[in-house]
């Protein structure tokens, strides 16, 4: 008797987000409440989210995806300015790691009419 294969979210994933924040600025909960949205969102189909503490007003989120691409950053604040929105960062990581992965409600409109379409 064969065993079915495992669900695509089961699979155990090399892709790792790192999230620096700066501890002078008091971020760290921040930066946890952005890993957690990640966390639930992406569950096994991300190998490592990472707090990573940092100075200097840092705040970062910056994606390897494990098959040996370069290192992307999604959002500097340095660059960017601000904090990063949820919904963008959820986009960029799952079009990197998990493209069949669903959005749900944060993809809005677009994401139902590619559905329907599908």
């Amino acid at each position: 008797m064969s065993e079915a294969a495992p669900a695509p979210d089961l699979l155990p994933s090399t892709a790792r987000v790192a999230i620096t924040y700066c501890t002078q600025c008091r971020w760290l909960m921040r930066a946890a409440w952005v890993a957690q949205e990640l966390l639930q969102t992406f569950r096994t189909r991300l190998g490592e989210v990472a707090l990573v503490p940092g100075s200097g007003g840092v705040f970062r989120v910056e994606l390897d995806t494990g098959d040996g691409r370069d290192v992307v950053t999604l959002w500097d604040r340095a660059a960017d300015g601000g904090f990063p929105e949820i919904p963008p960062l959820k986009k960029a990581i799952r079009d990197a790691v998990a493209p069949d992965l669903s959005l749900g409600h944060s993809e809005g409109a677009a994401a139902r009419a590619r559905d329907a379409s599908s």
